[in-house]
């Protein structure tokens, strides 16, 4: 006959009376100045034959890849997105016959600098066939900011934790657990009224600057927190 061992003691999920247990939630909210302005431009080129087009397409992307890093340390990031080259069929006729050919490439450019962005963006709208988008303001993934409202957000949760200790007529006796809930910037409510799009006639005179007044970010932030408490007298 062999001795069955016996079951190690689970701890109560929910506290004991000699060790009761509190849960809360701490949240931070900040607004804060953007770290980051992009811009999407998109160049375009039509031509009757697929070289032709192909080769303003190329000139003109060579042009807006020479402006924007003409700004130098002002623009952070430019890269290339999609290209593409289409044929445009004709409506009539018989067979496919190609009518002319398409060509788009899209860039997009992340600025720190926001007293050059103005500048940059009506230079870009005042080239041929080409539009521009935006801006979108943004913070970096690892900006002050975030870990900021991170603290904030844990000095709320032991905030209130002591506040409800107090209440009891005791005081905390440890943290048990604290969950991230994560950090996040939410999206605006209508992002369409804060992107514009750019075309400017040609003329002989350079377009004024824009006069763009940077979005200020929400950031939230929240962690759930759970303490044990020194039993109170009740």
């Amino acid at each position: 006959m062999t001795d069955t061992p016996a079951p190690h003691p689970t701890a109560a999920p929910y506290g004991t009376p000699d060790a009761p247990r509190l849960a809360v939630r701490g949240e931070a909210h900040l607004v804060v100045d953007p770290e980051i302005a992009r811009i999407g431009i998109t160049v375009t080129a039509r031509g009757k034959d697929r070289r032709t087009a192909l080769d303003d397409l190329t000139r003109r992307n060579t042009t807006a890849l020479d402006l924007v890093r003409s700004y130098g340390d002002a623009v952070e990031r430019l890269q290339t997105g999609t290209f593409s080259l289409t044929p445009e069929l004709k409506e009539k006729g018989r067979g496919e016959r190609i009518h002319a050919y398409h060509g788009r490439i899209h860039l997009t450019a992340d600025l720190t600098d926001f007293t050059a962005l103005g500048e940059l963006t009506t230079q870009l709208a005042d080239l041929d066939l080409t539009h521009v988008d935006g801006p979108t303001w943004t913070l970096r993934p690892d900006s002050p900011a975030h870990r900021q409202a991170r603290r904030q957000a844990v000095h709320e949760a032991v905030r209130r934790a002591r506040e409800y200790a107090e209440a009891l007529g005791t005081t905390l006796a440890a943290l048990v657990e604290l969950a991230d809930l994560g950090t996040e910037t939410p999206e605006p409510l209508h992002p369409a009224a804060h992107t514009r799009t750019l075309t400017h006639p040609k003329t002989d005179a350079a377009p004024a600057p824009l006069d763009l007044e940077p979005e200020r970010q929400h950031i939230h932030a929240q962690v759930d927190a759970r303490f044990t408490l020194h039993p109170p007298t009740l």
